[in-house]
């Protein structure tokens, strides 16, 4: 059920008369108007929980992002940047901070600004972080005028590496959870845009950093409002027009010794990997022996050992590089950092679903699997994080692959406890019911199994 929604004005108001009716101090209304909204059952997710201050012209006191948006309406040019910076700062306090402005009209106040000073570099990049600031978790604001300002400043200044920065921000936060802006951004030329910005910029990790995960966005598939997204059609332009996947990796070996910018690039590579030349691609051009390095030589970045599994799982859905990643000490290297992060529940996930694909459909691996210990680092996965469904599914699955076209090895994973694991794994979530099912079946344990559909044709009543 949806929780109830007020405007700030209310929520403001109720402060107020907490103050004047009941002459509470400010820090005790606010407290007391948050519980009474609380206890109705009233979503202030959106809503500024501060006591409006300081005053605008003949105005009421107001919040301090609204005082600072309203001295960019009225401001004079040498006063201006300092309060697009007040703004900014206050729109990257808070979500509700960022909502109260936009329902004020900063969009336009903002993107005036922009357009006006877009030949001064200093306000320009002002400008940009304000835009940046304010379109984080607010897409719809976006129009066509400010997606047009957005590639013009991408072309301008291509030489400066903030303005880059701040430009390429501001295209994420506004395709995050927004097909339509990705779809028309992309029709015009971004990502030729953005593949420059590495190229150019490959010795700057912010830019790389930024690019990287505005280019992983545009692969996404996450606006709900949308029925069928692009995001396929978008990795395919970035591999084969634009060749994103070696310049990705090209700009990793140029910062291997920046974890943050490591955990982008693979990261975005496993979003590229969406089909099997591409998994090949990426293994031919040095990535696998690159992430298999990162792998052997990061173990104690858990962010970076994350991604760096996920990137493995994603490039050995091709048979070709399930070998690869098998002959290049693969598995013992994923074995080991699932026991070194045992109590990172992401970690076991990624590694108990790459050791999964590997096993698929090859026995082989099925048997350096076994030896290097990886069903045993499942099951103390399974020990470890009873109640995270992910990791319960993945290890699943993993047991299942091993033992589906190696009947041996059903006696020794049970005798590791995985029998009782895998019930309680059932028990816990119903989300597990397949695959928990399916891995019992084929360890050969008793498990009841419900037939859906007999395939008898039956008659079609009205």
């Amino acid at each position: 059920m949806s929780r109830r929604r007020i405007t700030q004005e209310t929520f403001d108001a109720a402060v107020r008369e907490n103050m004047e009716e009941f002459e509470m101090s400010p820090a005790e209304a606010l407290s007391d108007a948050v519980e009474q909204f609380d206890s109705q059952g009233v979503d202030l997710s959106c809503i500024v929980q501060a006591v409006p201050a300081g005053t605008c012209g003949d105005k009421e006191e107001n919040h301090q992002v609204l005082l600072a948006l309203e001295s960019i309406r009225i401001g004079s040019n040498s006063q201006t940047l300092s309060d697009i910076q007040h703004f900014t700062e206050q729109c990257s306090a808070g979500f509700a901070q960022r909502y109260l402005a936009a329902q004020k009209g900063a969009y336009a106040v903002i993107l005036s600004f922009c357009k006006s000073r877009v030949e001064a570099q200093d306000a320009a990049l002002g400008g940009l972080l304000a835009l940046a600031a304010l379109s984080d978790g607010q897409p719809d604001l976006l129009d066509a005028d400010g997606q047009q300002f957005l590639l013009d400043v991408l072309k301008k200044y291509q030489d400066s590496p903030t303005v880059q920065c701040a430009a390429i921000c501001t295209v994420r936060h506004c395709c995050l959870k927004h097909e339509q802006n990705r779809q028309d951004l992309i029709k015009s030329g971004v990502l030729a845009l953005l593949i420059r910005a590495i190229t150019q910029h490959s010795e700057c990790a912010e830019v790389v950093k930024g690019a990287s995960a505005a280019l992983r966005v545009m692969t996404f598939d996450d606006d709900v409002r949308v029925a069928f997204g692009h995001a396929h059609e978008h990795a395919k332009m970035i591999v084969l027009e634009h060749n994103g996947l070696k310049v990705l990796i090209d700009a990793a070996k140029a910062h291997l010794s920046n974890s943050s910018i490591l955990s982008e690039v693979c990261a975005t590579l496993s979003h590229l990997a969406v089909r099997n030349e591409f998994c090949q691609d990426i293994c031919d051009l040095g990535g696998l022996k690159l992430i298999m390095t990162l792998l052997a030589e990061n173990y104690e970045s858990q962010e970076l050992v994350r991604q760096v599994l996920s990137a493995i799982r994603a490039f050995a859905g091709n048979d070709d590089v399930k070998d690869a990643v098998v002959n290049a000490c693969g598995v013992q290297l994923i074995v080991i950092a699932i026991d070194r992060h045992i109590s990172n529940a992401a970690v076991c996930e990624q590694g108990c679903a790459c050791l999964s694909v590997l096993a698929l459909r090859k026995p082989n691996n099925c048997k350096v699997i076994m030896e290097e210990g990886g069903t045993m680092a499942a099951v103390q996965a399974m020990k470890t994080h009873p109640h995270v469904l992910n990791v319960q599914k993945q290890a699943c699955m993993l047991l299942r692959n091993v033992v589906a076209r190696m009947q041996s090895y059903c006696q020794p994973i049970l005798e590791m406890g995985a029998e009782s694991l895998i019930t309680q794994a059932l028990q816990n979530h119903q989300d597990c019911n397949d695959v928990g099912k399916a891995a019992l079946r084929d360890l050969g344990c008793q498990v009841e199994l419900r037939e859906l559909w007999t395939g008898k044709r039956g008659g079609i009543t009205n």
